[in-house]
């Protein structure tokens, strides 16, 4: 791997730094009092490529591959975790679509999303699943020359702003079904959002799904494939949700890094003081591992690479270090750091998101875990 930018990329991510500083950042504060779904930052972004960027231009793509996905997706989530996380959650169904997709398909739903005519999501977690696809009750019935779908969903993010879903459904032989879902459909119902901690203003909710009609040509890949594409889906999920905590944790030191100079103790700036500069240099050290790890990962499916397990290291070691240097960054704001008005309250609450989302950190062990021994058992 070539630890150099491309000038090309340098280009894209230098872009995407001024339209998070000039448009992003300035609405955050807001997005995360009001809980409000961004709806004009959503369609900024979708206008500016940054739904495409992975994706070949014949599919609406703007060919940047996922490093150039990463280096914007970072950008954006330092300025609004939320803003970046709409940005990553639509690449979701856009991946299985593109990888598992017929032409047919691709046109009819990759393109528009990809050119952000319309906005994608994934709905999976039910009530009693967590992250065991087993559990899963919504039930795919097979109705004429479609489906029926009958269940209920829960913390579907972007659920009252969505034109089409990626949906997982138990169907009525053995194993799982993918669809791609209009969610105009009758019956396609989106309850009032969660009033959750961090990530505010995504819309997470709840749908109930009351005898949704899917046509045939809206499943994805071959029957029972489902378990197959919800696996492929969540490795970039996993990446995206690294490159969000080290963004986080990249914004906290920065607020660290001017509180310190600015704040005086005992008529001098607290960046004199050793153990604020111990906590400085602990956070820049392991946000730099935690972005060479989203790089690399990166880098792998760019190369084709299955990065399941490289996705889950990401997100399990970027997450801890959004958690610990936006803890370390409350350090040294003191006081002052637990109020509303100051960005690290509200930076401290998003980290703790990182490990929660697309997969708690349990789960991400138990897939490295699973990695190691069974490349040992196989020498």
């Amino acid at each position: 791997m070539d630890f150099a930018l491309s000038d090309q990329e340098k280009m894209l991510q230098a872009v995407a730094k001024e339209f998070a500083v000039k448009s992003v950042q300035p609405r955050a504060a807001e997005v995360d009092r009001s809980g409000e779904f961004p709806v004009d930052l959503a369609r900024e972004m979708g206008r500016r490529g940054y739904y495409g960027l992975p994706y070949p231009s014949r599919y609406g793509g703007s060919g940047a591959a996922y490093l150039g996905h990463v280096l914007v997706l970072e950008q954006v989530c330092q300025a609004s975790m939320t803003a970046g996380a709409i940005m990553a959650i639509n690449t979701v169904p856009e991946e299985a679509v593109f990888i598992f997709g017929n032409e047919e398909q691709k046109e009819a739903f990759l393109v528009p999303l990809a050119q952000g005519r319309l906005l994608g999501g994934i709905a999976f977690t039910e009530a009693e699943t967590g992250s065991d696809p087993k559990a899963i009750t919504t039930l795919a019935r097979k109705s004429g020359s479609g489906y029926v779908i009958t269940g209920e969903k829960h913390f579907v993010a972007m659920a009252p702003a969505l034109n089409l879903v990626l949906l997982f459904a138990r169907r009525e032989g053995a194993g799982l079904n993918a669809f791609i879902v209009d969610t105009s459909s009758p019956g396609f119902i989106v309850r009032a959002p969660y009033d959750t901690m961090g990530l505010r203003g995504l819309g997470t909710s709840v749908v109930e799904l009351d005898g949704v009609y899917v046509p045939q040509e809206n499943l994805l890949g071959k029957g029972g494939q489902g378990f197959d594409i919800l696996l492929r889906v969540m490795n970039l999920a996993r990446m995206s949700v690294a490159v969000e905590g080290i963004a986080v944790a990249q914004s906290a030191l920065e607020l660290s890094l001017e509180y310190a100079r600015q704040r005086k103790a005992l008529g001098k700036p607290i960046a004199e003081m050793p153990s604020i500069q111990w906590h400085l240099a602990e956070m820049a050290a392991r946000i730099e591992a935690g972005r060479w790890l989203a790089y690399r990962t990166a880098f792998l499916r760019d190369q084709g690479q299955d990065i399941g397990y490289e996705s889950s290291v990401a997100k399990l070691f970027a997450s801890q270090t959004a958690v610990e240097v936006t803890r370390m960054a409350m350090q040294v704001h003191g006081s002052y750091g637990t109020t509303r008005a100051m960005p690290v309250e509200r930076l401290y609450r998003d980290a703790k998101m990182t490990e929660i989302y697309v997969g708690v950190s349990e789960i991400q062990r138990s897939i490295i875990a699973g990695h190691l021994l069974g490349k040992r058992r196989s020498k």
